[in-house]
This record gives structure tokens, sequence and C-alpha cells, in this order.
């Protein structure tokens, strides 16, 4: 299995990437199990769905290419994209809080899950960053849609279009990171948490409803949409194939 899902005694759901040797990049086994997460957060029981990443290397390093390699035309990265797409939104009007555990590095893809939970807590000395421009691509998760929502214009700009690896320390100024933990990263999701955990449900979901509603009505899987299909017409361009085989080809020369 490429995941894992827990429901923890005190009252969320942990779900974790299991691909430590990939640095837990996203495959279709992944995507299935984020799914069923979010399907299970359903529970009244669960207050609350933490996502988090296998070791202390790496919290998600976006999509594996060894996997999505082999998608060549738009129409083949458009089926890809607007399937991870169709679960960030799931994942980002969920009812109840979702929480982004950076244990370690996020890049590319992983910075678009972690801009779709409502809190993003990281690792002291971690980095992270959209490069997927250095990719020859645009975010094409919906992520960086999400992050004009979340962030000021300015440094949402900055954030995507620099396509830079940042230290943890500029993207909690930036607004991207909540919080800076240094202890156990379990100890400090739940020291996070406890208030909130403490709350009733129906209270929890009434206040998320009230972004819910503003998203919606700004028509935000709409401008998603958008965002998917320029991602897949840059797919198919000699630029992105290029960038994509040089990396294949470094991964099997180690």
């Amino acid at each position: 299995m490429s995941f894992t899902i827990e429901k923890r005694d005190k009252g969320y759901l942990l779900f974790t990437i299991t691909r430590s040797e990939k640095r837990n990049a996203i495959n279709y086994d992944v995507m299935q199990g984020l799914t069923e997460a979010i399907s299970l957060t359903k529970d009244p029981e669960i207050k609350a769905l933490v996502i988090t990443g296998e070791g202390d290397k790496a919290f998600c390093s976006g999509g594996d290419l060894t996997v999505f390699h082999q998608l060549q035309t738009k129409e083949e990265a458009y089926e890809m994209l607007s399937k991870m797409s169709h679960i960030l939104y799931s994942l980002m009007t969920l009812t109840k809080p979702t929480i982004a555990l950076l244990n370690g590095t996020a890049v590319g893809g992983g910075c678009e899950i972690a801009s779709a939970c409502d809190f993003r807590l990281a690792r002291e000395g971690i980095r992270a960053g959209f490069v997927q421009g250095k990719q020859a691509i645009t975010t094409g998760w919906g992520g960086g849609t999400i992050l004009a929502e979340k962030l000021p214009a300015a440094h949402s700009m900055k954030l995507l279009m620099d396509a830079e690896i940042q230290n943890a320390e500029y993207l909690k100024e930036v607004g991207f990171i909540d919080q800076i933990y240094s202890n156990h990263y379990i100890t400090a999701c739940e020291a996070f948490l406890e208030n909130l955990l403490a709350v009733d449900i129906k209270v929890l979901e009434s206040y998320k409803m009230m972004w819910i509603l503003k998203w919606e009505a700004n028509k935000l899987r709409e401008r998603i949409e958008t965002e998917i299909r320029n991602c897949s017409v840059l797919w198919e361009s000699e630029s992105h194939h290029k960038y994509v085989q040089n990396f294949i080809s470094k991964k099997m020369q180690k």
C-alpha cells in the first residue's frame, strides 16, 4: 500500500503517504487513498482530517513523474490532472477542518495538497515551493487557484512565478504556513488541534460552510477547471517533455 489511514483516539483521521523511498510522490494509489480518507471523514465521530508523509525527509514531492511520464498529450494529461483536482476540491470543501502536517520537504503538487488544507503546520527547517514553473508547466491540480484564494495577490503570485523552494520562516511570513514546530510531529499536531477538537462538530461544520459558500460564490471550481486546461496544454509541450526525460534519465543513473 502507498498510504495508511488511521482513526486516532482524539477524534481525527490521520492519512499518511507511505512512499518515503519516492519522497512520498503521488501515484494513482495515493489518489485513491485520499478519496477514501475524505469519504471516511464523513464519520460523525471524526472532527478533522490530517495529511502527512512517511519519514522525515518529505511531506510530498508532487506527482510521481516515473508514473506520469507516459502521459504525452494534453488529453492524457487532462485526465490525470482533472482526477486529482476533483480530490483537492473535495478536500478543500470538506465540511470538517483539514491540516497539512509538513514533516519534510513539500514541492510542486505537494504544495498544492497543502494549499487545499485549512491549516499548514511545518517542521522547523523544512523547505517547500511551487516549482512547477521550472518543469515548463503551471500548477495543474487546482493548487494555484486555491493559493490565490487564500493568500494576498503579491504573495501568491511570487510563490508561483518564482518557482523556487523557500524556507519555513519565509513561508510563515507570507501566510502559507500557520505554525512551525520543533517537537514530534504528532505531538505538535495534536497540540494545535486541542481546542478545535473540544468544540462540537456541528459548530465546526457550520463555520467551515461560511468559507465553502464563499468559494462557491467565487466560482472556485470553474476557475480550477481553467487552470487544469492551461496546464494540460503546457504538459504536451516540448519543453515539459524534455524536462521529464532529463528527470527520468537522472533517476536511472542513480
